[in-house]
């Protein structure tokens, strides 16, 4: 895989139903035509997350149904849903096997073994923390299971349920928020609980590339003693930290298989230290979202993680739509930052044409959105231009906007990097504000360049000639519109 990899999330249930409805006739993971990875695979995608494969919760599908908070998101996003339309949410597993409504089990090896002959890997759901409620385990292996204490539950009601009506169970819970009540959460004090999500991993592995951690950070020992420490009735019993022995068995047994954690709170570099391949950058999205250049690129000069480490996106299926959270002309700025920095580039099914709704997990159908035009342009344009080999592999470097003239301060609305490959140089500048910009970018040239140099604009097509001497210095003079950029191609 390349180093810097892109990654694209698909809905299972979701992508399956409007393959089935554009077709004619019932999709299953075996039968999806070629053609469709076939177009992923010229888009320039690495990796395809199928989000929502596994077996759901029956007991999940009552507790989705029934919450007055998550219809009105379903009234939201599909007006006239019935309950048919409804599913348990997809992190609440019932089982880690194949979803009946996508196909038979053995169908996901085959899925893994047809991406791989296209050059591309299968991304797969991991939920650490916590399983469905009704999971088989909670009667079989209770012991596994953060248990009921009588003056918890006095205290927090609301954190617990009893799968029998004589024993009591936390629910999965994030030390920020309310419970997810249609979920048992893990014990990982428990080294027999630690042993039995490792062999869940090791069968995930069998059939797919990778795996996406949901909520990973909650299974680092600091953070589980901090949520459930005065909960637990005895010593925890750790042996190190899950992550490390989960991916260090994972690993002995298939060196490649890719690890992602969806990791806050500062916790990213904790996570790649025991052994992620990826985590999660949610400081950078905020940042695109909410702030302007100067905390984009404090944040892409951080010290606090491994930059090639990071998982880059402006929308899945936790966020708003980036047409609607960022508007129009703001989202393909950030798109065109996170295409070109490092880091896995990671974009969610639906983002490439500008749909505006966000769809509960829970909801097994989708509404119909008119695809739109000129974004779906705009990342024709963008993915055409970072599919060249520098911008995966290649050497990047951060560039210093400088002023145009004196009294100009609208440089500092200027983002700009340079990836480098051999003699191959590629330019992309991108006025992350709301005004016009201009500046100067100096730019380290391959050796040997000298006389008229030729820059390719793959966003709109436009060649620059400039000499390489004013290049060098006093630099590249650049002038913008608001959340505009340019994508050169030194030719």
């Amino acid at each position: 895989m390349r180093i810097h990899p892109q990654m694209y999330e698909v809905n299972a249930r979701i992508f399956l139903s409007r393959l089935s409805s554009m077709l004619g006739h019932r999709i299953t993971l075996a039968t999806i035509p070629d053609a469709v990875w076939q177009d992923l695979l010229e888009k320039g995608f690495d990796l395809v997350w199928l989000m929502g494969a596994w077996q759901r919760s029956p007991a999940g599908r009552r507790t989705a149904l029934r919450l007055p908070g998550l219809r009105k998101e379903y009234d939201t996003a599909l007006p006239g849903w019935t309950d048919i339309d409804v599913s348990g949410s997809p992190y609440a597993v019932y089982s880690y096997s194949l979803d009946p409504l996508l196909g038979e089990n053995r169908e996901l090896a085959g899925l893994r073994a047809r991406l791989n002959s296209l050059g591309m890997g299968l991304i797969l759901d991991f939920v650490p923390n916590h399983f469905a409620l009704d999971h088989p385990w909670v009667y079989d292996r209770p012991q596994l299971f953060v248990p009921g204490r009588e003056e918890h539950l006095r205290q927090h009601p609301d954190w617990f349920f009893s799968p029998d009506g004589k024993n009591s169970m936390a629910h999965g819970r994030d030390p920020y928020f309310p419970p997810w009540i249609d979920t048992v959460q893990v014990n990982f004090g428990s080294a027999e609980l630690r042993g039995a999500l490792i062999e869940e991993l090791l069968a995930i592995a069998e059939v797919a590339d990778g795996v996406r951690c949901d909520m990973a950070m909650l299974g680092l020992n600091e953070v589980f003693q901090r949520t459930w420490g005065d909960t637990l009735p005895g010593p925890s019993g750790y042996q190190g930290e899950f992550w490390d022995e989960a991916i260090g068995r994972v690993k002995a047994r298939h060196p490649s298989f890719t690890f992602i954690a969806e990791a806050y709170w500062g916790l990213e570099r904790n996570l790649q230290g025991l052994g992620f391949d990826f985590t999660y950058d949610k400081a950078l999205y905020d940042r695109l979202l909410f702030s302007g250049a100067s905390e984009v690129r404090s944040r892409l000069t951080s010290p606090d993680l491994d930059h090639s480490k990071s998982v880059r996106f402006i929308e899945n299926h936790d966020e708003l739509r980036a047409a609607v959270a960022f508007g129009r002309g703001r989202s393909q700025a950030a798109a065109v930052v996170i295409a070109t920095v490092p880091g896995l580039r990671f974009y969610h099914d639906g983002q490439l044409e500008g749909k505006q709704v966000r769809l509960p997990v829970q909801l097994i159908r989708e509404p119909e959105e008119a695809p739109d035009l000129q974004t779906i342009e705009f990342y024709q344009r963008l993915l055409a231009s970072v599919k060249r080999s520098a911008f995966h592999d290649g050497e990047w470097r951060l560039i210093e906007a400088t002023q145009a003239w004196s009294g100009n301060g609208s440089h500092q609305n200027l983002l700009a990097w340079s990836w480098s490959q051999r003699e191959r140089l590629h330019l992309v500048v991108v006025n992350y504000s709301s005004d016009a910009a201009q500046g100067r970018l100096m730019l380290h040239l391959p050796s040997g360049v000298d006389g008229p140099v030729a820059l390719r604009d793959g966003l709109d097509g436009v060649t620059y000639v400039r000499d390489a001497s004013e290049l060098r210095s006093p630099g590249l003079y650049v002038a913008l519109e608001p959340w505009s950029a340019h994508l050169f191609h030194m030719l």
